[in-house]
């Protein structure tokens, strides 16, 4: 077991880690420290809540010195702008006893206030690579003295359809520039921005993607229909004292909002929801509220609460079982952070059985099932994705209007009648007896004669 007393830090951080009670180190912070302090390029894969953050900003922030210089010479690329928040927090309580100039910039807000800030100057720019990408073209930002590029889950990064910003923001920088990246997962995609990018990065593999956490216990229940998760949800949190603090992940947005008011009428101002239809000063106080502890339960899309450092989280409860087995892994990561003992719960239908035994094939665990209570109503209501769809269409011919029920009837008259044309072209026609052929000029000849 390793202190960061080994590290052999500047007083400056020291001091900072005393003050935030930091002591012993992550085995991801331990193996890194040396590889990102020599300036080789780096690729950690590592789960969430083992400190990605202080892993790689720790042996920065020791070799960064103090510059007067306008341009930033640090660059860290995340996901989403609550993780450019929370980055930019974590970095500012590292350097309280030393001057680094911190900027955070993310969609959603006034980029002209960004320009402002970065005109000023900075040394760490935390950023989404779509604002990045929007304050390079408008030349409000120069990335030619960027040293060290760090990517935080890179893999979100690409599910969300960054590859291309990622791609020309890198043609932007200098060649020569260290290049460190972390990830919970390692795709095929991922592999081949290492191969253009990254030059003979040392690898570091901290628990594989599929690795159950030890601290978590996983447990799953069969349920019928979306209603009644619903039902079994409520009944759980009813429980106050076990299910102090509660993230709850859903598969998108709109289910998001569904479940919210389902559970407003039971819980009130004890829940609250984030996704990325709310906007920005909404997230940011739902994630605040929840994580000081005035909101009980918080509802999430993956995206939005991946990578959040949320404070001592109860339970994790997958309302819906997630497609790729790796998002469970990030999900269930939410909870026994930093050591503690976490507890997580799944709640899967029969329509989810095959996505539930690819996460187990991945982990190489069968998640123990807990009997589904006597006391939860099944219930009858289904959720428009789930009522049944007429797939059988009728292409046979066409009723005669014998055929056709009561109130069909025949057309009058006057609507019978066929369009021949407003009356002026009928006479203009008449007239001038326009010729049946244009293009045969002969044709034409011959019939003026006549």
């Amino acid at each position: 077991m390793h202190t960061f007393s080994d590290f052999n830090l500047s007083n400056q951080l020291r001091y900072a880690l005393d003050d935030l009670g930091f002591k012993t180190a992550t085995p991801i912070q331990q193996k890194s420290f040396s590889v990102i302090l020599s300036g080789k390029d780096m690729v950690g894969i590592a789960q969430t809540g083992t400190g990605k953050t202080l892993a790689y900003m720790l042996p920065i922030l020791q070799s960064l010195e103090f510059s007067k210089q306008l341009n930033p010479r640090v660059l860290v690329l995340v996901p989403t702008r609550e993780l450019v928040m929370q980055v930019v927090q974590n970095i500012e309580s590292y350097c309280t006893y030393k001057t680094v100039r911190t900027i955070g910039v993310f969609g959603g807000t006034n980029i002209n206030t960004q320009k402002k800030a970065i005109a000023q100057g900075v040394d760490i720019i935390v950023s989404t690579a779509g604002r990045l990408y929007d304050l390079i073209i408008s030349r409000a930002i120069s990335l030619k003295s960027v040293k060290k590029l760090v990517i935080d889950e890179v893999d979100v990064m690409l599910d969300l359809g960054f590859r291309f910003q990622l791609t020309n923001i890198f043609d932007l920088m200098p060649e020569r520039r260290q290049n460190i990246m972390f990830s919970a997962t390692m795709t095929e995609t991922i592999d081949v921005l290492i191969d253009d990018f990254f030059i003979a990065p040392t690898k570091i593999s901290i628990a594989l993607s599929g690795t159950p956490l030890d601290h978590i216990s996983q447990q799953c229940y069969p349920v019928k229909n979306f209603y009644t998760k619903v039902n079994l949800l409520s009944y759980l949190l009813n429980n106050r004292e076990k299910f102090s603090k509660v993230l709850v992940f859903v598969s998108h947005k709109k289910i998001a909002d569904r479940l919210f008011e389902a559970l407003e009428e039971s819980f009130g101002e004890e829940s609250c929801v984030i996704h990325s239809n709310k906007t920005q000063n909404y997230r940011i106080r739902s994630i605040k509220q929840f994580d000081a502890g005035k909101n009980r339960i918080l509802v999430a899309t993956d995206v939005m609460a991946r990578g959040l450092d949320l404070d001592k989280i109860s339970h994790v409860i997958n309302f819906d079982t997630p497609h790729y087995p790796e998002n469970y892994m990030h999900r269930i990561g939410r909870t026994g952070r930093a050591e503690q003992f976490g507890k997580s719960l799944l709640f899967y239908t029969e329509k989810e059985v095959l996505f539930k035994e690819s996460i187990e094939a991945l982990m190489d665990y069968k998640i123990p099932e807990i009997p589904f209570p006597a006391e939860v109503e099944i219930a009858e209501r289904l959720a428009p994705e789930e009522q049944p769809r007429d797939t059988e269409l009728d292409y046979g011919k066409r009723p005669s209007v014998n055929e056709l029920p009561s109130g069909f009837h025949e057309k009058k008259e006057k609507n019978k009648k066929e369009n021949q044309g407003g009356s002026y072209r009928r006479e203009i026609a008449k007239k001038y007896k326009k010729p049946k052929t244009r293009g045969d000029k002969n044709y034409n000849r011959r019939n003026k004669k006549k």
